[in-house]
């Protein structure tokens, strides 16, 4: 890869495992630099210790707040002086079926892939609009097909996937570059803490993780991506 991210500054959100953990360490590595959130202060505390030599700020916050959204973008300007590349990683899923799942699960799942998503975005967009830089939510092939017992994640990918379209066509003429991913099954956490029926995490996953593609070659597809426009 080229020199592309060197030195740009970006925020990756839900930074401590799975695909955000690959694109922090995969950002910089390549001489960015990252700041990142998630809800689990020893996690984060584990990735700083890792990288101790690198230009990489953390913060402890859960994107369905406001509140710590605004914080996590203010922090990060206040550290590196502006930010050219924004990830929408943070996400939750959800494993119920609509007949089952109450309602506080289903806005539980909104909160923090919808609104979390266009929490960071709204805070940190005048400052790409500045750096002429990159927008990105990951999303999912549940954003594009409804799935079974998965109704609540559809949604809010769906709507993830409508709302960064619309912002895309707003600011094409801008230099902004926006984007959003849809990776199918990856090796994460993302489904042994997903929601059951009534908002508590499943702790399990059924599925074979070792079959599925992993964090850090999903990480690397969409910076090439990010790289490409």
């Amino acid at each position: 890869m080229s020199t592309y991210f060197q030195n740009k500054i970006a925020v990756v959100t839900g930074g401590s495992e799975g695909i955000g953990k690959s694109l922090v360490e995969l950002l910089l590595s390549m001489g960015a630099k990252v700041a990142t959130c998630a809800r689990n202060p020893d996690k984060l505390y584990d990735l700083q210790i890792k990288n101790s030599s690198k230009p990489l700020h953390t913060v402890v916050a859960d994107v369905s707040k406001e509140a710590d959204c605004k914080h996590l973008i203010e922090s990060t300007v206040n550290t590196f002086g502006g930010i050219d590349i924004l990830i929408n990683n943070a996400g939750i899923s959800m494993k119920a079926l609509v007949k089952d799942v109450t309602l506080d699960a289903l806005r539980s799942v909104m909160e923090i892939n919808f609104w979390g998503t266009v929490c960071c975005t709204k805070y940190a967009l005048p400052y790409v609009l500045e750096k002429k830089g990159d927008l990105i939510g990951i999303s999912s092939i549940a954003g594009y097909r409804g799935l079974p017992g998965r109704s609540g994640y559809s949604a809010s990918k769906f709507a993830v996937n409508g709302w960064l379209e619309a912002l895309r066509t707003e600011v094409l003429d801008s230099g902004v570059n926006v984007m959003w991913v849809a990776p199918g099954f990856t090796t994460s956490n993302i489904r042994k803490e997903a929601l059951n029926s009534t908002a508590k995490q499943v702790g399990t996953s059924s599925m074979n993780e070792d079959k599925m593609m992993s964090s850090d070659e999903c990480a690397l597809h969409i910076l090439k991506a990010i790289e490409k426009r």
